[in-house]
């Protein structure tokens, strides 16, 4: 590279380092090989250096992360009249966010990423397709505790309510670890599918039908047992949380990396239908532990247990929940495990070396610290200003103790200014996500632009704010989530059958897009926030709305077009066919 090349790559002004130090020089005798002279680093020159690197990679997730809480902090001082608590913790969590998902990010690009891509490319050359199937099993089981999404789900059973939802209680609290299991299994045999139909070929409508009628008949069963009913919207916000910056990219690059060494030529679209496969069968694992545990214990005996729990803790306080030593084991024990398995699989199985080992050692401890980071972030973060502001909410248009001025409006107008500021948050939220950003630019390659990166952007980011609504409303008003959820999803299968295979990969696979590292906890914090204060029997279930209506909504678009495509050609013909009557 020659020296004006470095530095306009680095961005390095001219002064900092001399031509001289990039110069090869002759050896002392004035023979021999050229050897560089040794350039001298001050910090003033490191700096220099490592900011180009370390401004790219904050970037994202600060575009991601402060908007979203000025949004939630300017709302609550000036709409609801209500002071942000704790700011200090607050600040504090939203810059370990912001640390976190910059680190994590970065170790899963340098050090995760390339595991998945060395793996599925060389797996199928030293294995039989079942072991290949076994590795890429447990694989799914092991992303799904690296989501940083799953340690927040992990953290709001203490806010379920266990006389109004015994059995929901019960799994965020004594099953926390048989859930995270149940899910990650349901990504395991998502991934598996997914790697099957990328060697076979497969279409992705089938696939789609043969996951949802199980789903519809198990949602049906747990409707009608008033026990079970309060897990739905838990059960089905679980394939939004799965779906994120670790699921996807892992898995689709070693299933795509298995399609090319099995020779199948995977085409542009291949790499579509993992994550709609990975949204669904977390849903209907999810709803078989339920059902499991329903038939084990009854609900009196959660309640007592729980009655007793709760006296244990009084009587013996205890500071470990108020450190954030838990979110730090909890990081550790989301990532180790996961590098542990790919390091066996590349070592014994494969029997190769790392590639690149200490830039694959660097990625890897770049995870598990940016992990740990994140967690503590969501906690006392994006949590607890999503918990805050969800909780002061419905001083808009009710009585609250917290909030000495409210009702704030009178009753139809806060319910319209709640709606419409979820609204907007799930606007901005979504187009925030930098998926969305490189999934637009994607799709508008494979459609010749037929279906232009912005209007895609925009059908996603309008889909999820209607989602996010209507699911604030759900938790206001009361109604039951299956009343809307369901007439949704059949709206989608609908709109499924006319799309043609191309759409139906985009649109399934959009709803996974928007559910983010960002968007996840604070919608999920926010949600629980509202449904204590409204005293709804749980905040579940705004995920899942937030995740079929991008589908719809993409859908749908898809349908537009191509009907005004099929129009366009059609009045062409006619043209054509009329000057030639002529």
């Amino acid at each position: 590279m020659r020296y004006h090349e470095y530095l306009k790559k680095y961005r390095v002004p001219r002064t900092e380092i001399s031509y001289n130090e990039l110069t090869p020089k002759l050896d002392p005798q004035g023979q021999g090989s050229l050897t560089p002279e040794r350039i001298k680093v001050t910090p003033r020159r490191a700096l220099n250096l490592l900011a180009p690197y370390c401004g790219t990679r904050f970037m994202e997730p600060i575009k991601a992360v402060v908007p979203l809480a000025a949004y939630l902090i300017i709302f609550q001082v000036l709409v609801l009249n209500y002071p942000v608590q704790e700011t200090l913790s607050l600040f504090m969590g939203l810059v370990a966010v912001i640390i976190g998902l910059a680190v994590f990010m970065e170790g899963l690009n340098v050090g995760l990423m390339p595991f998945g891509t060395i793996i599925g490319d060389r797996l199928p050359k030293k294995a039989s397709m079942t072991v290949v199937y076994i590795i890429i099993g447990i694989l799914g089981v092991g992303v799904t505790f690296a989501e940083p999404a799953i340690g927040a789900l992990q953290a709001f059973g203490s806010s379920v309510d266990v006389d109004k939802a015994p059995y929901l209680y019960e799994l965020l609290n004594n099953w926390t670890l048989p859930l995270v299991l149940m899910v990650g299994a349901g990504v395991g045999v998502a991934a598996i599918l997914g790697t099957v139909r990328f060697v076979q070929g497969w279409s992705l409508k089938p696939m789609i039908y043969s996951a949802l009628v199980p789903i519809v008949v198990l949602t049906a069963y747990c409707w009608l047992d008033p026990n079970l009913r309060s897990i739905l919207g838990l059960a089905w916000d679980c394939g939004a949380v799965t779906t994120g910056p670790v699921t996807v990219p892992l898995v689709l690059s070693l299933g795509i990396g298995i399609a090319n060494a099995a020779g199948k030529g995977v085409s542009s679209l291949s790499g579509f239908g993992v994550v709609t496969m990975a949204s669904l069968f977390p849903i209907l694992a999810v709803l078989i532990l339920a059902i499991f545990v329903s038939f084990n214990i009854t609900p009196e005996q959660i309640i007592l247990a729980a009655q007793a729990q709760n006296a244990a803790v009084v009587a013996e306080p205890t500071i470990w929940g108020q450190t954030p030593f838990n979110e730090i084991i909890l990081g550790v024990r989301a990532i180790l495990p996961l590098v542990i398995f790919l390091m066996f699989v590349l070592a014994v199985i494969l029997k190769e070396v790392i590639p690149n080992r200490m830039v694959t050692v660097y990625g890897l401890v770049l995870s598990i610290i940016g992990m740990c980071i994140i967690n503590v972030g969501l906690t006392y973060g994006l949590g607890a200003i999503g918990n805050q502001t969800g909780s002061i909410l419905p001083a808009a248009f009710m009585n609250l103790a917290a909030s000495p001025s409210s009702p704030i409006f009178t009753e139809t107008l806060g319910l319209l200014i709640v709606i419409a500021f979820a609204f907007l948050l799930g606007f901005g939220a979504t187009l925030a996500e930098p998926a969305l950003n490189a999934l637009g630019s994607t799709v508008q390659n494979l459609t010749n632009g037929a279906f232009k990166k912005s209007m895609l952007m925009y059908s996603v980011a309008g889909g999820v704010s209607v989602g996010i609504a209507l699911g604030v409303a759900k938790l206001i008003i009361g109604f039951d989530l299956m009343s809307i959820l369901l007439p949704l999803y059949i709206i989608g299968v609908l709109l499924t059958i006319f799309s043609t295979e191309e759409f139906v990969n985009v649109g399934w696979d959009s709803a996974g897009v928007t559910t983010g590292p960002v968007t996840v906890p604070l919608v999920l914090a926010m949600g629980l926030g509202l449904g204590n204060a409204v005293s709804a029997v749980e905040g579940f279930g705004i995920l899942s709305l937030a995740s079929i209506c991008p589908i719809i909504a993409v859908l749908g678009t898809g349908a537009v077009l191509e009907f005004m495509q099929n129009r366009a050609e059609h009045k062409s013909k006619s043209i054509v066919g009329d000057s030639q009557n002529v």
